[in-house]
């Protein structure tokens, strides 16, 4: 199962503000919480009490919270690697290694009797997980987590995440990703230009950036790495299709009840023989046949522009396509609406085959 998740920083908003944003997440159907150790500072014996409060609000919440740590926090707080006992009775549900050991370690901290995930970084793009698994650590308690980047132009490119992600789904590891909130400015570091794991997210409608990362196949959990997000953003993402691509799109005014069933009650999915310049859902054609397909908004055809043929071109009357490039218009086919100006890009990444739906955006 797909999980959201969404991320706190004790010290960075009162207590009352941080237990508020918990309790309206877990109403959303949260239930991952990403927490970081290596970014607090001050009074160790504060911050293990603000932590304990806060990780034990989220586990009556029926929330997760795994703790960002490396080997220097573990030194700090007198915790060796082989007994972590102190973070079970803290209730977390486990640990996420920034900078980890040697291999050795990790796999020996899989084998804890609390229960606790380890959870490695994924960017980092050596042969880190290779080296824990030649140890043969116990992989059901072994999970993988992206980086996040406050830094803008400093997020991971998509080549270089593919790569490291794959690696992950390929060796069975649960994986998880962040995207960046466009309200929250709270992270675990000053700078704050968003918080995305992937760079070219970081100015991109929440939504647009969870669809994507789901749209891989690569990523099981989708984590807000700052906060606070807004009411209207944790909606938005607990609604969003996690297991299929679904498009928001803007629809021609006065479009008839056929058209509109087509394009937002019908599955859609893009043929095997495919073209560069379209995606081609063809079942409508066959489903619809029998009926006649007035010629509307016949106008010149741009990238991401949603079309349908109208009866004019006979065999093809009814079939739905998505241009994928410019594209002059013969006079037989209509314009009946187009993908949101940020979710165009997705198209790219729609595989031979793939199923999808298309949804009216809500222009409020």
């Amino acid at each position: 199962m797909r999980e959201l998740g969404i991320s706190i920083y004790p010290g960075n908003g009162s207590m009352e503000e941080i237990k508020n944003y918990l309790s309206l997440a877990a109403k959303y159907g949260f239930t991952r919480i990403f927490t970081c150790l290596i970014s607090a500072k001050g009074d160790k014996d504060k911050i293990i009490e603000e932590f304990r409060e806060i990780v034990g609000f989220a586990d009556s919440l029926g929330m997760k919270v795994i703790a960002d740590v490396s080997p220097s926090v573990l030194e700090e707080y007198n915790i060796g690697y082989e007994d972590l006992k102190f973070f079970k009775d803290m209730k977390l549900w486990g640990l996420r290694l920034d900078l980890g050991f040697s291999g050795m370690e990790e796999s020996i901290m899989t084998f804890n009797p609390y229960g606790l995930k380890i959870e490695v970084n994924m960017s980092s793009g050596t042969k880190y997980l290779d080296n824990i698994l030649s140890y043969v650590p116990n992989k059901d308690n072994l999970i993988g987590c992206h980086n996040f980047y406050p830094h803008r132009y400093t997020g991971l490119s998509r080549e270089h995440f593919l790569k490291c992600s794959r690696e992950y789904r390929e060796k069975g590891i649960r994986t998880a990703a962040f995207v960046s909130s466009n309200i929250g400015k709270i992270g675990p570091w000053q700078v704050s230009e968003g918080l995305c794991t992937l760079e070219e997210h970081r100015n991109l409608p929440i939504e647009t950036q969870a669809k994507d990362l789901f749209n891989t196949e690569l990523i099981d959990d989708v984590i807000i790495a700052n906060g606070f997000a807004s009411e209207e953003e944790l909606k938005g993402l607990a609604e969003i299709n996690r297991d299929m691509l679904s498009l928001n799109i803007e629809v021609l005014e006065g479009l008839p009840d056929i058209e509109r069933k087509i394009l937002l009650e019908e599955l859609h999915f893009n043929r095997g023989d495919v073209s560069e310049y379209m995606i081609r859902s063809t079942q409508s054609r066959v489903k619809y046949m029998d009926n006649h397909f007035k010629l509307m908004n016949p106008k010149q055809i741009e990238r991401g522009d949603i079309i349908i043929d109208s009866s004019l071109y006979d065999r093809y009357a009814g079939e739905l396509q998505i241009a994928l490039k410019d594209m002059e218009n013969s006079g037989k086919t209509s314009v009946v609406g187009r993908i949101c100006k940020e979710e165009v890009y997705l198209l790219d990444y729609i595989l031979p085959w793939q199923k999808f739906k298309l949804r009216e955006k809500d222009l409020k």
